[in-house]
């Protein structure tokens, strides 16, 4: 933490911002890749013989990956550039993604079954994966965060991050849904091609910064500075009630409805493009023409997401599965933004990087408990991870609304 408890907007001389739109292709392709994996990963681990604590496990896996170098990536991005670090992120990607392709492949011909094939699911999907993917939203925020200087384009480039998160939620839920109709390998060859037209933007397209625009030595952000945590725990809770629900949708779907695996997958794959549409509305038309600041979108976000989780909770139909799902995706979409922007406005332009990488490690860590919890809660009982979701986005709403972190924003806006 600074001495001081507080921070000025930085003023920095921008990088020419025609590297904005390619670092949100590039996030934009790695999320696309996968959500292209989402629809299928429920109907493709009762396929494999997986039970589903084990896919909860993979994700959770991927998740600590994601908490163990996202400051790593952060500070990484400020010190080596964002070429270097997006080059090494999606060739491990690429490489991880087309060998968990050909372990699939040879799980749903019995080639390979049981604990070894639970932990190659693990070493490729969690670990690989994870920790390829956890370099990509720190760097795009950490480079957005360095090149505006007001809270309005601050709160907009991060909306940007958001809203190509979601675009890639509703286009993976559509290529991920279509092409499970031609089997359920269909979308694992798929996925590696995506991440190399990715890694051949990043290596042919994204300029490398120069000596003066790099900072040798980026610095740490604390989880506990008081600047930030506060922001810190609303992320968390959101995520983690959104962690409740996201595996365990494909079998939602499946079970409530009564399906097979294979249209399991397209009407799955149906239920994610909702939240994305949610999401991506929120985020490319609610956040930039409310002009709210950081608490408020937290606190109107918050608020529509638990009205989503509560619609939820009882199986009343496939319209109402899909509008919950829907309003979830709007509520989310509307509180993200918030949350990653408003810390930004509170720390120097040294700390950018390493509070974006604590950002992305809060969301992953998220992700840790909350997957394998969710489909081991969803075995005893089905409603009982959405109702814990719902209980955790109501608590976070209030937080957000009672804590006097939130308008230390608004004072630093105005220059109180």
């Amino acid at each position: 933490m600074t001495s001081s408890d507080t921070a000025s907007i930085p003023t920095v001389d921008a990088t020419p911002r025609s590297q904005v739109p390619l670092l949100l292709g590039a996030v934009f392709l790695a999320y696309l890749a996968q959500m292209t994996l989402n629809p299928i990963i429920a109907p493709l681990s009762r396929e494999v013989g997986l039970a589903e604590w084990q896919i909860g496990v993979t994700i959770s896996v991927a998740a600590v990956m994601i908490v163990l170098t996202s400051q790593f990536w952060g500070r990484r991005s400020q010190s080596w550039g964002r070429k270097p670090v997006l080059v090494f992120a999606f060739t491990l990607a690429v490489l991880t993604m087309a060998l968990f392709a050909l372990t699939a492949y040879w799980g749903m011909n019995g080639l390979l079954s049981g604990t070894t094939l639970f932990l190659l699911f693990v070493l490729l999907r969690g670990i690989g994966f994870g920790a390829a993917l956890a370099a990509v939203p720190p760097t795009a925020q950490a480079y957005i965060a360095d090149v505006t200087v007001d809270e309005k384009a601050r709160v907009k480039g991060m909306a940007g991050v958001g809203a190509v998160q979601g675009i890639a939620m509703i286009a993976g839920s559509v290529v991920g849904g279509v092409l499970s109709a031609f089997g359920l390998i269909t979308p694992l060859i798929v996925v590696p091609f995506l991440l190399v037209a990715g890694l051949s933007v990043v290596a042919f397209r994204l300029r490398r910064e120069t000596r003066t625009e790099l900072i040798e030595k980026p610095a740490r952000v604390r989880p506990f500075d008081t600047r930030v945590w506060p922001f810190l725990v609303a992320g968390f809770g959101m995520f983690t009630a959104l962690g409740f629900i996201q595996v365990i949708t494909g079998f939602i779907v499946q079970d409530r409805l009564g399906l097979a695996a294979e249209q399991a997958g397209l009407v799955t794959g149906g239920a994610l493009l909702a939240a994305g549409v949610g999401m991506v509305t929120a985020q490319a038309v609610i956040v930039p023409k409310s002009g709210w600041t950081p608490p408020t979108l937290l606190r109107v976000g918050g608020l529509t997401a638990l009205v989503g989780f509560c619609l939820l909770i009882a199986d009343l139909g496939a319209v109402a599965l899909f509008a919950a799902i829907l309003i979830i995706g709007v509520g989310l979409g509307t509180a993200m933004p918030g949350y990653t922007a408003g810390p930004t406005l509170l720390v120097s332009r040294e700390e950018q990087g390493g509070l974006a990488g604590l950002v992305g490690a809060t969301t992953g860590l998220t992700f840790v408990v909350a997957p394998t919890l969710g489909t081991a809660l969803y075995s005893v009982w089905p409603s009982l991870p959405i109702i814990l979701g719902a209980v955790i986005m109501a608590l976070v709403t209030l937080f957000v609304w009672v804590h006097p972190r939130f308008r230390q924003v608004s004072a630093v806006r105005t220059g109180e």
